[in-house]
This record gives C-alpha cells, sequence and structure tokens, in this order.
C-alpha cells in the first residue's frame, strides 16, 4: 500500500529546469497505492443513452489514509526532513478533506516534523519553479501518479524513474519496479532504459536492509551517467538495453571486487 518514488536528479542526469543546482531535486514521494480513484468503483448508468451518465469514485478509509501518513511522517522524522502533503480540499470536499483532516491529526504525534501543505495544481507549478521546497511528500493515489511522472521529467527523464511497492509490515511481498509502462513502442528493439530498473533494485536492497549495497548501486549509475558513454537514446546515447546492464555490471565488478 505504498508507493515508494525518488525523485532525485542523479549526477550527470539531464534536466529541462534552467540553472538548477543538481542538489535542489531531492525528493521522495510516497503515494498512497492501493485507493482513491483507482480502487475500480462506480456505475455506467443509461449505456448509450442520450441521458448517459459515468461515475467514477474516490474511495478514502480512514485506514487506507492513516497508513500511508504515518509512513510518510516516520520517514521524515527518520531522515530529519520536512514533510509537504498535496491535496485539493478547495474542489474536492469530501476525499481531501477528509485527507487534510487525517494528515493534520497525524501530525500531532509528530511535532518535531515540519510540514506544509499544497493543492495539487500550486505543487505542479512549485515542483518547477522550486524543486528544493520538496522532501518528503505524501499524495493520493492519483496525485501521487501524475506528479512522479513531472518528478520524472525533470530528473532525467521515464528511464530513470524508479519505484518501490512496500508493505512495510513484510506479511506480503513487495514489488520493486520502474514506474513507466511498458512502452510498446519500442518492445524488443533494446531500446528501453535500464538504469530505473537498476535503481528499484536499489530500493530492494535498502528494504532488505542492505544499504550500503543500495548506495553503490546509486553511484554506480551515477558514475555512467557521468562518463556518457554507454547510454540508451533516450539520454541521447547509442547503446542497448544489455550494453548498459553489461556496464552496471562492469562497474560493480571494478569498483567492488
Amino acid at each position: 500500500y505504498i508507493n515508494l518514488r525518488p525523485v532525485k536528479l542523479l549526477k550527470g542526469a539531464p534536466t529541462p529546469l534552467k540553472d538548477v543546482p543538481t542538489e535542489d531535486i531531492d525528493m521522495v514521494f510516497v503515494r498512497e497505492n492501493t485507493e482513491g480513484e483507482y480502487a475500480g468503483s462506480g456505475s455506467w448508468l443509461f449505456k448509450g443513452k442520450e441521458n448517459e451518465v459515468v461515475i467514477q469514485d474516490g474511495v478514502f478509509s480512514r485506514k487506507g489514509c492513516e497508513r500511508v501518513i504515518r509512513y510518510a511522517y516516520e520517514l521524515a522524522k527518520s531522515q530529519n526532513k520536512s514533510l509537504t502533503s498535496i491535496s485539493k480540499a478547495n474542489a474536492l470536499n469530501y476525499s481531501m478533506v477528509f485527507w487534510d483532516q487525517i494528515f493534520e491529526e497525524i501530525g500531532r504525534d509528530y511535532p518535531e516534523v515540519k510540514t506544509y501543505s499544497y493543492l495539487v495544481d500550486a505543487a505542479s507549478m512549485f515542483m518547477v519553479k522550486d524543486p528544493k521546497r520538496f522532501e518528503v511528500v505524501v499524495t493520493s493515489n492519483l496525485f501521487g501518479d501524475i506528479l512522479t511522472d513531472l518528478g520524472a521529467a525533470i530528473a532525467g527523464g521515464m528511464g530513470l524513474a524508479a519505484g518501490a511497492n512496500l508493505n512495510p509490515e513484510r506479511k506480503f511481498p513487495s514489488m520493486f519496479e520502474p514506474i513507466h509502462g511498458s512502452a510498446p513502442d519500442i518492445a524488443g528493439m533494446g531500446k528501453a532504459n535500464p538504469l530505473a530498473t537498476v535503481w528499484s533494485a536499489s530500493q530492494m536492497l535498502d528494504f532488505f536492509g542492505y544499504t550500503q549495497w543500495g548506495e553503490r548501486l546509486i553511484d554506480c549509475i551515477e558514475e555512467v551517467l557521468c562518463e556518457k558513454k554507454v547510454l540508451t537514446p533516450d539520454l541521447e546515447g547509442t547503446a542497448s538495453t544489455s550494453e548498459v546492464g553489461d556496464e552496471i555490471v562492469r562497474k560493480i565488478k571494478e569498483n567492488y571486487r
């Protein structure tokens, strides 16, 4: 139920933002991963008629909101970072008012965590104009999906967008995968950038407690990005997916015998 997506501009990665220091883009999104508009609840009434109506429900339970917001508070506390909640309570006067209320309630248990709350449209603007204001971010399923794609765009592209789907209690398996889709237009062509998958593997190592190896994988990715010798076409290179993967393996063997 926790979708953890880092938005961090790695050394050597491109960004379309002008004159933005690398360290200014360093945030992590905690996205609710089971509810909201993606819960699959709704109705399709009078199908094919003149008065046809479609209703898409947004499902927000107290349990679902509390567990993701508390996880975000704990993460911000452990890293001594600020926590920003992103909602849209001025327009979604049930679901997002409820979200904001729970964010404030749980915040009373974490007086040491500096918090901010933004509407999603304002947050989108600030991610581009002033990304350094975001450190740990918590938001709903739909907003998290959209904003992390924007985050990928400012931090090197979708080929560098990692993600983790976590069950923090470890009662069920967690899944680690890049956030981009299947990209059928380049399927089987060897053009897909594997670095987001490698970054997701780094998140997996962190989750299992091998944080040193998680950091080493990130170091290897940054080396490949800085050298600019073995990169896929999305990063203006000519290498294939497997060639970039082999280069990461070579870096690991070379640096950590």
